[in-house]
């Protein structure tokens, strides 16, 4: 499977220690998401359309309704590198 220099960036930081938050609508759609590094530090290099391609690879999943983190998939997917800044 190969995968776009966006998708790896969203992975790396997910492989590093971060998560990804969701808000829904009352219907329950996914209407925001926030992606947030392991400092603690807001990334706006996520957009709504690129989660939902990770999630539909299956890259991400959420477990017991709590934040979006990589998968044991996603980590396989994503390539290595020294330094990711």
């Amino acid at each position: 499977m190969d995968i776009s220099k966006a998708e790896q960036r969203v992975l790396h930081l997910l492989a590093q220690g971060g998560c990804i938050l969701v808000e829904k609508n009352e219907a329950g759609r996914i209407t925001k998401q926030e992606t947030i590094t392991r400092d603690g530090w807001y990334w706006g290099g996520c957009s709504l359309r690129l989660f939902r391609k990770l999630k539909y690879k299956r890259l991400i999943a959420s477990r017991n309704s709590g934040p979006y983190r990589i998968t044991p998939l996603g980590l396989r997917r994503v390539r290595s590198q020294l330094d990711n800044r």
